[in-house]
């Protein structure tokens, strides 16, 4: 068989803005103990740089335009969990990105009919954006982001993204990275702290929770986000989030933290994980 070498372009974000909701709140510039995370600064009115906060809260800077409160999932989005501390990004030379940040300011100053949704649909085009950003530059450390600014890894990572529920095995997923098995089974681990197996896991244990969280039964759900029964899902659940999946339905908290796991999380061989990826 004759390999393509021109392997198809994976979208790397997509599934994050599908499973997670984003939603946007400013705040006022004189307003005590507010925390943000993202804020546009520049001079004369201008944008010229936004620097999105993953954890905590920097919104007293010199030539502070617009600070606001990202909601992106919250501490269950693995992928805001995995980024820096602080992204920033100048946006001399990135017109596409200048502009959505101008309009948003501009929003952001205003007080006009639907101005909630257009700051809601803007800021997750800002975000992503920014996450484009943080993406190419990759990461110094081991993690998710590293893992989806590798040039191959990427491919992998966002099949089980995309397709949760197949049971995949180590050899598709090497394939789909054109590494060879031994090959793949010794680079992940070190770019992602994590096994195949563990990460996949740890995938489909957070979708579950983010669709027990919108009304989801545990027995479908736990199907749909390919676990062989409902028993083992919960059990896995319990393992990862400390009770049981029901509580999600019960209480309806805000999911916890979803950090995918640096070590193997030892799901069940037979019904959580496909029998490929059984460390």
């Amino acid at each position: 068989m004759i390999e393509n070498p021109e392997r198809p372009k994976r979208d790397r974000l997509a599934a994050f803005f599908e499973a997670f909701d984003l939603s946007v709140a400013m705040v006022s510039q004189d307003a005590a103990g507010a925390t943000a995370n993202l804020v546009v600064t520049g001079q004369a009115g201008l944008a010229e740089r936004v620097v999105l906060y993953a954890r905590g809260d920097n919104r007293r800077q010199p030539n502070l335009l617009v600070a606001a409160v990202v909601d992106f999932g919250g501490s269950t989005n693995p992928l805001m969990n995995a980024l820096p501390e602080m992204v920033e990004v100048n946006l001399d030379g990135r017109p596409t990105l200048q502009a959505l940040v101008g309009i948003f300011v501009t929003e952001g100053h205003g007080n006009r009919c639907g101005q909630r949704v257009a700051l809601n649909r803007l800021c997750e085009l800002i975000v992503l954006l920014v996450l484009r950003e943080a993406i190419d530059a990759g990461a110094t450390k081991p993690g998710l982001l590293a893992g989806l600014s590798h040039p191959a890894l990427h491919r992998a990572i966002v099949a089980m993204h995309d397709d949760p529920a197949r049971s995949w095995t180590v050899e598709q997923l090497a394939e789909i990275t054109g590494m060879s098995r031994s090959r793949f089974m010794d680079v992940f681990p070190r770019i992602l702290d994590t096994t195949p197996a563990a990460y996949l896991n740890a995938w489909r244990l957070m979708l579950g929770q983010r669709e027990l969280a919108r009304g989801g039964q545990v027995k479908s759900v736990a199907r749909r986000v390919g676990f062989g029964s409902a028993a083992a899902f919960s059990r896995a659940y319990s393992r990862m989030f400390g009770s049981p999946p029901i509580s999600v339905r019960t209480a309806r908290p805000e999911v916890g933290n979803a950090s995918a796991p640096t070590k193997d999380e030892g799901g069940e061989p037979a019904s959580i994980l496909p029998a490929g990826l059984a460390d």
